[in-house]
């Protein structure tokens, strides 16, 4: 009976044996804990469809959603030195890096891009927090340099999207130096009288809060957002006490005037395109892409014959 223990069994077995599943199918919303099918939390632009919770989401699909069409160009960035201080904890800092290339799938935790949103030009940047905490090194400096030369090149306003945790240690003081040279970078763009908008998501904390996430002309974030320089943990540990229910968070921000709105995800882009065009002195956005109807002509009646 070898042959129904050897060939038989094992055939029937993988007839009605349960298939495969692949893990990246559904995704687990960390503030309601409902199981999110990938499909269906991509078309809502990640934001949990059963609680409204803004899961992060990546610049590219952020741009894609942004931007007119889906269209956009990326804006050259100049490369830094690859590992200035020969940095190596439990991993080598080059090591870190090719991780996080791999995983992302992009260069480095910024990316910056050229398209028009609503038919207003505009230049985009937007931190990724998936690419080793979204933390500012040399490269992010450079970005943020490279994306306001460009709008003043061409005369666009620049919106940032900022995710970080701070500076990145890895690069030591190379890292701080970049809060002194966004700086000026967003001075560039005030001189030309451009516009500057940054969208601080969850969460904005450490030397980019410091820097150029809270230099815009206009202050937008996420809904429930962490916006701080040290976060509350720390603080609490300092003073020793307990810190007010939704402290640090985009609301408490907006009530005691350090924003100027929180908006959803889904209306973002409505609302930046507002924004930009009345800054812009600029008509007011159009719904669609096709011309506006013509009025029809109104034709005199006859006069009445005698």
């Amino acid at each position: 009976m070898n042959w129904i223990t050897n060939y038989v069994r094992p055939r029937i077995n993988s007839l009605f044996s349960r298939r495969e599943v692949p893990e990246n199918l559904w995704t687990k919303c960390p503030e309601c804990g409902t199981m999110l099918f990938h499909r269906e939390l991509s078309d809502n632009l990640n934001v949990c469809t059963s609680c409204d919770h803004h899961l992060a989401i990546s610049p590219r699909d952020r741009f894609a959603a942004l931007f007119d069409g889906g269209v956009f160009l990326d804006v050259k960035v100049p490369e830094p030195i690859a590992d200035p201080l020969q940095f190596r904890d439990q991993k080598k800092y080059p090591d870190r890096m090719k991780a996080a290339q791999k995983a992302t799938g992009e260069k480095e935790a910024m990316l910056v891009a050229e398209g028009e949103i609503g038919r207003t030009p505009i230049i985009a940047a937007a931190q990724d927090f998936s690419f080793m905490g979204g933390s500012m090194g040399m490269y992010v400096g450079n970005a943020i340099i490279a994306a306001a030369e460009r709008a003043v090149k061409t005369k666009r306003p620049l919106v940032l999207f900022s995710a970080a945790g701070g500076a990145r240690m890895q690069e030591g003081i190379l890292s701080l130096m970049q809060m002194p040279r966004t700086t000026v970078a967003v001075e560039m763009l005030r001189e030309a009288g451009l516009p500057y908008i940054v969208v601080l998501t969850h969460p904005t904390t450490g030397g980019v809060t410091a820097s150029y996430a809270m230099l815009g002309d206009i202050q937008i974030a996420e809904p429930n957002a962490l916006i701080c320089f040290a976060g509350p943990r720390v603080i609490e540990q300092t003073i020793r006490e307990k810190l007010p229910e939704g402290f640090q968070r985009a609301e408490y921000l907006l009530e005691h005037g350090m924003l100027d709105r929180v908006t959803h995800r889904k209306q973002l882009r409505d609302e930046l395109v507002s924004i930009l065009r009345l800054l812009g002195r600029m008509p007011a956005p159009t719904r669609a892409d096709l011309p506006a109807p013509v009025a029809p002509s109104v034709q005199p009646e006859p006069a009445p014959a005698d």
